[in-house]
Order: structure tokens, then C-alpha cells, then sequence
């Protein structure tokens, strides 16, 4: 695989679609998009060029930014909060008493007395793995080192002399993923990709990058080629029958807008374990599932004037539902056969793991995959997510760490 490029994202790193929902989003151009993504890492697993650039999703927590602030030279740490109109800027442990609260402050702490020593150039984002949290437990029959730092548990077997003795060491871990630059807090520019070989060595800070280290020989054998072809096909059929209704609900981004609703609705199955598959039924359930969600409402609401908002809401929806409940179809056909080409790549990229990935169960830890990707092409970028384990388990797990 190529090195890594960095490619300019957004202003600032804080939120990527999945791939499948690009089509919601943006339309026709978003199932075009979707699907040159599709085809381009197909292509990067076979080792040919131009194919996207794809670095790992690590499920750490919570999301950490360090290095120098461009307006005074002074290093400080902190999280999404760095960004707010009234920042939340931590130079100091006083800051972060200040700033945030709980186990968020406590691994703020650990992160602004350790990450200086590694000699950050401009600004670092990164997904945290571990501070004080590393616990010994035996792992598929391996005594290991284990931190949860999300929904996944991680685990580092003994026998992986090299990175557990570097684990055990430290007392912070953290993966970069993306780098920033600007002359002015504000200003700052994200940059997928983040290098870290320029970064000093420490015992006391486990590190890495987020690039996927890709085997000699992880693509498709010619069957799977054959398949995965013919299912972009299917895609790109269904896609063009949905352009229509899907350049129409791109439009209204309000929160009970029909694209909205749409997403809402395939997260209703996600949330609960279901599989996305019969877009026939799907169809009709949708339109049910908006009229209901439009009533509620309506029926919520005491006075008449707003009532008639919501009204005029679901009309607004209706009318443009009932003349296209083929576009729907073939908008719901499309979505599903997205999310099939992604889960045959997926199944590709999972081949490597430099770190064993495990979910907690009520009888033990259960193997399981990375929690994802992140895949960038001609400075866009879409994450790639087994949406019916990870993004269901995200739904619902508890996270002390995000307050403050």
C-alpha cells in the first residue's frame, strides 16, 4: 500500500459519515461517492494505484488533543472542547480541574504530565487506549494485558514479547490518527493521517498510527472479484432508479426531515440487533414509521399554531413519498447493497491485527473484528463500520468519560 497521504478533511476533525448513509446525505452525487470508495479500496487491497488510503478506527476513548498552541508556544491537552466558542484549553492540572470533571479529568491529567515528552509539532488528535485501566487476565488461554477503553477490549498476549512489554511500561496509550495546523487556535486545519515517526520515544507513553499495515496478500481470489463486481453493479442499477427521490430528500436537513427520519429509522434496527435486508418491507415500514413519528408530535403539542407546523411537516414528507415509493424502494435497495460490498472489504481488511480485539460477555471475551475504518479518496473520507456490533454496542454503552 501507499504511505499514507495526508488529505485535507474539514475544518475540524469531529464527525465522518458512514458509507452507506453518504447516499442520504448527498444524493446521487453521495452514491457516486460512495461507491468510487468502494471500488478504490477494493483496488488498494489488490495492491493496485490510485486506490483509497485507509487507516484503522481504534474504539478508544475519549478523543485527545495535544501539542503546541500556535498562539503562544505553550503545550496544553484537552478534547473536542478545544473548539468551542469559549475554548477549553488545558496548560495546566488546575485547567483541567477546572475545565472538566470525573474520569474525563483524571486521564486529561495523566495525558498533559506524559505526551510532552514526546515532542508533538503543531497539534495531534488521537484515540486514548489506557492510563491507569490496564488490567492482567488470560485471553483465548493467553495470560495478557487487557484495557477497555470504549466498547472493545484489546489484549496483548505475553507471548507478544515486544508491545507487552512496551504496554505493561507505560502509563498512557494513545493512537494519532489525525494532525492539525493553523496559525491560530481557531483557525487549526485537519489533516487525516497523522505521522509519528518524528515523535520521541518513552517508556512512560504507548504510541502509534492509525495506517493500515496491509499483508502481502490480503485482496480477493478471482471468485471473490466476480462477486464483489457484480454487487457494485447492483449498486450503481439501484442507485440510478433512486436518484430522484434521493436528490429530493437530500434537500430538507431539518430534524424531521424525510432523509433525517430515514436515518433514524435504519438506526431503529441497528439499535436493536436487526438486520437491514427486505427493502420491500423496509419501504412500507418507513413510510409508517414517518407518518407515526410526525403524529407524535403533532399530538405532543398544546397549542394550534404549532400543531400546524408539524402538519404542514408531514404533508411536506407525504407529498413527496406517495408519487416515489419506487425511488424509496430502490433508495432502501441501494443502502442495503452499499453496506453488502462493504462487509465483503471488511471481511478483507480484518485480516490484520497487530492488537487482539475482543467484546465482553457475560461468560468471558469473545474474538471479534477492529472496530472499523476510515477511508480516504481525493480528500474525502467515510468510515467503514460493522454497523450490527459496533455501532449497536455504541448505542448503548456507558461512557463516564465524556462529560466535562
Amino acid at each position: 500500500m501507499q504511505g499514507l497521504k495526508r488529505f485535507l478533511i474539514e475544518d475540524k476533525n469531529t464527525h465522518l459519515e458512514h458509507l452507506e448513509d453518504e447516499i442520504i446525505n448527498n444524493g446521487t452525487q453521495g452514491a457516486k461517492t460512495s461507491i468510487e470508495f468502494l471500488k478504490s479500496i477494493k483496488k488498494m487491497l489488490q495492491g493496485g494505484k490510485g486506490g483509497s488510503n485507509v487507516s484503522v478506527k481504534w474504539d478508544g476513548a475519549p478523543a485527545i488533543f495535544a501539542g503546541t498552541n500556535p498562539e503562544n508556544g505553550r503545550f496544553f491537552v484537552g478534547t473536542k472542547s478545544i473548539f468551542n466558542a469559549t475554548p477549553k484549553i488545558n496548560y495546566t492540572v488546575s485547567d483541567i480541574s477546572r475545565n472538566h470533571g470525573g474520569a474525563l479529568a483524571d486521564k486529561l491529567a495523566v495525558a498533559l504530565k506524559y505526551l510532552p515528552s514526546l515532542g508533538i509539532k503543531g497539534v495531534l488528535q488521537g484515540d486514548l487506549l489506557f492510563t491507569d485501566d490496564k488490567k492482567n487476565a488470560v485471553v483465548g488461554g493467553e495470560r495478557s494485558i487487557v484495557f477497555t477503553p470504549n466498547t472493545i477490549t484489546y489484549a496483548v498476549p505475553a507471548t507478544s514479547a515486544d508491545m507487552y512489554d512496551r504496554i505493561r511500561a507505560a502509563r498512557i496509550g494513545i493512537i494519532f490518527h489525525t494532525s492539525y495546523s493553523g496559525k491560530t487556535m481557531k483557525g487549526l486545519k485537519a489533516s487525516f493521517g497523522a505521522s509519528v515517526s518524528g515523535l520521541k520515544r518513552n517508556k512512560n507513553v504507548f504510541f502509534d498510527d492509525a495506517r493500515y499495515k496491509q499483508a502481502e496478500d490480503p485482496g480477493f481470489s478471482k471468485g471473490e472479484e466476480k462477486r464483489f463486481d457484480a454487487i457494485i453493479r447492483m449498486a450503481e442499477g439501484s442507485a440510478y432508479k433512486a436518484g430522484a427521490f434521493i436528490d429530493k430528500i437530500k434537500k430538507d436537513q431539518g430534524p424531521l426531515s424525510l432523509g433525517v427520519q430515514l436515518k433514524t429509522f435504519f438506526n431503529t434496527y441497528i439499535r436493536s440487533g436487526t438486520k437491514i435486508g427486505n427493502a420491500k418491507v423496509l419501504a412500507n415500514n418507513f413510510e409508517v414509521f414517518f407518518r407515526d413519528r410526525l403524529k407524535k408530535e403533532i399530538d405532543g403539542k398544546k397549542q394550534e399554531k404549532t400543531k400546524e407546523k408539524y402538519k404542514e411537516i408531514l404533508e411536506a414528507g407525504m407529498k413527496i413519498l406517495r408519487p416515489n415509493r419506487q425511488g424509496l424502494y430502490f433508495a432502501i435497495a441501494t443502502y442495503i447493497t452499499l453496506q453488502t460490498a462493504k462487509s465483503l472489504l471488511l471481511s478483507k481488511l480484518n485480516q490484520i491485527q497487530s492488537i487482539g480485539s475482543f467484546m465482553r460477555t457475560s461468560t468471558g471475551y469473545k474474538a471479534t473484528s477492529p472496530e472499523g475504518y476510515v477511508a480516504i479518496n481525493k480528500g474525502n473520507a467515510v468510515k467503514l463500520v460493522d454497523r450490527l456490533v459496533f455501532s449497536r454496542a455504541n448505542f448503548n454503552v456507558a461512557k463516564d468519560w465524556v462529560r466535562g
